[in-house]
């Protein structure tokens, strides 16, 4: 309650010199003073446009106040941005921006080093084409999906609520149905707020089955069944791993589990709720296909797909020639980078374990292209793709769509304060506080969700037409050049080529890069994760 303490102060002290008019005058100018501040706090309380100013009266003006010197100094505050830093104040700016609906165009031209190593860039075209809708969509489901998703491009990446607020699931959930895209669930099961919210969901299930679990933790059919049954769930995701904190299970602690989070999640109240690291339905490339295979025909045929961050390439393999052995091809795949956020991780997990978005993408997509099951699901990435950049880049090298958290959070209120695990979020984001949650407003920040979402594929669209194409999924490697060294420029199908279509099945080698991807295939196997030999 210390953040109400100066609103408090400042109510008492106007009380008090109203007292002491009675006795002099002179009580009149503090009267004012504090008579002002107290109205002032009064209104932040009330208001509903700003969650820092509802959960900080009087005491969160200081934050604008300090934004009012950004012009100033802003062109300091980008160059000087560290590579540490979670997300760049630039991109922080554009996400503000297209969730408020305010301009975000600027003069001077670009403010990034442009012949710095690493500079990336999307050749345009001299007859550029002009993009009418820019509500992208990809049709997700394969041959034995009897209920597939026409999906945005572009959706909510895994939030459970739980890690995120009631009002913030509700708020993404509004958003989402308003704007004809989907949320993922996260892990922590479907909750009332994601009901309530009406727009379709990505029912993620991991390690802990919440939701579709039995009392021992175990997965149950008929509870699976039954949340695979409503009509908001278009998709099924099983989780492997998410890439900030790949093969670390976790723990919500019994003092953190609300009966509205016992309720989604399925497990009772007063117990640590535990996700083991590892799935114990399956330990297999073939036991985990005859699962997904099992999800699939519980749901009645609804997309059925999985998430991973990719780790050993050849357990990918392996997994890939398991879908050639039993003929079970999930409808989808999304690769998390390991630059994915999270809400609490070990600093070594998320600093240096898992593969980053763009070579993790790049080998599942020419290790599936070489099995020949490329063209039989679809792609999703992940990992702090926000702007249309990003998710055209993504798209470039193999993905089909893009999920995205932290820009969504972001659309909500999210100011970055890293505050997740301490449940003193100061935005009502991501706690399970109550009053802290009570700031974040619903309707205010649900149209922001709309905006958004609508703004990026808007600029996407602009991109695509700049390019002189119709579709983003039409973006190939070639259209993406970096500079590699001063001077030195090089397009995307050098570094990350397409790899012929059924290169992992035949002997013929066109390609240099096919080497590798072929020395782990033969080392691969669809009945064990385990390799042959200890050389990855």
């Amino acid at each position: 309650m210390q953040r109400f303490g100066p609103y408090a102060i400042a109510v008492l002290l106007a009380l008090a010199s109203l007292v002491g008019l009675a006795f002099s005058l002179w009580f009149a100018l503090p009267l004012l003073f504090f008579g002002a501040l107290a109205a002032l706090g009064t209104h932040d309380v009330l208001q509903t446009r700003h969650a820092i100013l509802r959960n900080y009266p009087l005491m969160g003006h200081l934050r604008f106040v300090f934004e009012g010197f950004r012009p100033e100094i802003r062109q300091y505050l980008i160059e000087s941005d560290a590579d540490e830093e979670p997300f760049s104040r630039e991109q922080r700016s554009l996400i503000y921006q297209r969730a408020k609906g305010v301009e975000d165009k600027r003069p001077f031209g670009t403010r990034r080093r442009v012949y710095d190593s690493g500079f990336e860039w999307l050749t345009h075209s001299a007859v550029p084409t002009k993009v009418e809708n820019s509500d992208f969509r990809v049709t997700v489901g394969g041959p034995d999906c009897k209920q597939p998703y026409d999906a945005s491009i572009f959706n909510i990446s895994a939030m459970s609520f739980g890690a995120l607020s009631s009002n913030a699931i509700l708020a993404l959930n509004t958003g989402a149905k308003k704007g004809g895209f989907a949320q993922d669930t996260g892990e922590g099961g479907i909750s009332r707020y994601h009901i309530e919210g009406g727009g379709d969901l990505i029912y993620e299930i991991g390690s802990g089955y919440y939701g579709c679990r039995t009392s021992e933790g175990r997965f149950d059919p008929v509870r699976y069944r039954d949340q695979a049954a409503k009509p908001q769930v278009k998709m099924i995701e099983l989780k492997l791993s998410q890439g900030a904190k790949p093969g670390h299970g976790g723990m919500l602690p019994a003092a953190k589990i609300t009966p509205e989070i016992a309720e989604a999640r399925g497990v009772p109240m007063g117990v640590d709720c535990i996700s083991p690291a590892a799935h114990p339905e399956f330990s297999t490339p073939i036991e985990m296909m005859e699962f997904i295979g099992q999800l699939r025909e519980l749901s009645n045929g609804k997309p059925v797909g999985f998430k991973l961050c990719i780790g050993h390439r050849r357990e990918f393999m392996c997994m890939v020639r398991a879908m050639i052995e039993t003929g079970i091809v999930p409808d989808y795949i999304v690769i998390d980078g390991k630059e994915g956020g999270t809400g609490a991780a070990p600093v070594e997990f998320a600093d240096h374990l898992g593969m980053p978005l763009v070579e993790g993408l790049t080998f599942a997509h020419n290790t599936l292209r070489g099995a020949g099951l490329r063209n039989k699901l679809r792609l999703g990435a992940s990992g702090k793709l926000v702007t249309s950049f990003q998710i055209l880049k993504a798209m470039a090298l193999g993905a089909d769509w893009a999920n995205s958290a932290r820009g969504f959070m972001m659309a909500v209120g999210c100011i970055q304060g890293q505050a997740c695990h301490t449940n003193h979020c100061p935005v009502g984001v991501a706690t399970q506080d109550p009053l802290r949650a009570r700031a974040l407003d619903v309707p205010t920040k649900s149209e922001r969700v709309v905006r958004f979402h609508a703004n990026t594929l808007h600029a996407i669209a602009e991109m695509t037409g700049a390019a002189g194409l119709d579709h983003p999924t039409q973006f190939l490697p070639n259209h993406l050049l970096m500079r590699e060294r001063d001077r030195d420029m090089v397009t995307g199908d050098e570094i990350y080529p397409y790899l012929p279509e059924g290169f992992l099945l035949n002997d013929a080698e066109t390609h240099p890069a096919e080497q590798g991807y072929r020395q782990r295939w033969e080392r691969s196997k669809p009945d064990s994760f385990r390799p042959f030999d200890l050389s990855y």
